[in-house]
């Protein structure tokens, strides 16, 4: 088990191959659909200014060489605090679209999520010295225990799982399944899957 500290230095990145396990702690972000086509409309397309320049200063903050968590969390308000009950990954094929162009304007080291993603997304790995972590589904209230503060939260308005929320994790569980060299474990299941079902129904 490799244990990385977020943010995650450049070599250590490169270090990982298609299959390590590894345990992640220091703070990361949530993400999902709304957030991603935000960040894409006001900050890729665009120089943000105004509140969305400071908002993308205090992600930034964060979120160079930090890591992206495809998830809609459960949480609790408890007086001015919120705790997570629940932090299960979310479905990443949907940021497919802007997951390469948020990881160059971040200069992300990492996205956590479960099922894989597609071909933009590997190039993204490479060219942006980046990995895929995948997290285990249907474990959401175990991968909760992992998040030991919540250090804030931002776009509230998009409501509670689209908001991103600021967490302080501890040996997060996930695994590499996308490298910065151009592996996809995804890639060499589906291509597995289509042989063999070429051979079910005959075809070469």
């Amino acid at each position: 088990m490799i244990k990385l500290k977020i943010p995650i230095p450049l070599n250590e990145i490169t270090k990982l191959k298609v299959g390590d396990k590894v345990l992640l702690s220091g703070i990361l972000i949530t993400a999902r659909d709304v957030a991603h086509k935000y960040m894409i409309e006001q900050f890729v397309k665009k120089d943000p200014s105004g509140a969305d320049k400071a908002l993308f200063n205090r992600l930034n903050k964060y979120l160079h060489e930090g890591v992206i968590y495809h998830c809609g969390p459960v949480v609790k308000q408890e007086g001015n605090k919120y705790k997570f009950l629940a932090a299960g990954p979310t479905t990443s094929i949907r940021e497919e679209p802007y997951q390469a162009d948020v990881m160059k304007c971040f200069g992300l080291r990492g996205v956590i999520g479960k099922g894989g993603m597609g071909e933009n997304t590997l190039l993204g790995c490479i060219e942006n010295k980046a990995v895929y972590f995948h997290a285990v589904g249907g474990a959401a209230a175990l991968i909760a225990q992992s998040v030991k503060e919540v250090i804030g939260v931002e776009k509230l308005d998009f409501g509670t799982p689209e908001a991103f929320w600021i967490i302080r994790v501890e040996d997060f569980p996930c695994v590499v399944t996308m490298d910065s060299h151009g592996g996809s474990l995804h890639k060499v299941v589906q291509n597995q899957s289509k042989e063999k079902l070429n051979n079910l129904l005959g075809l070469k």
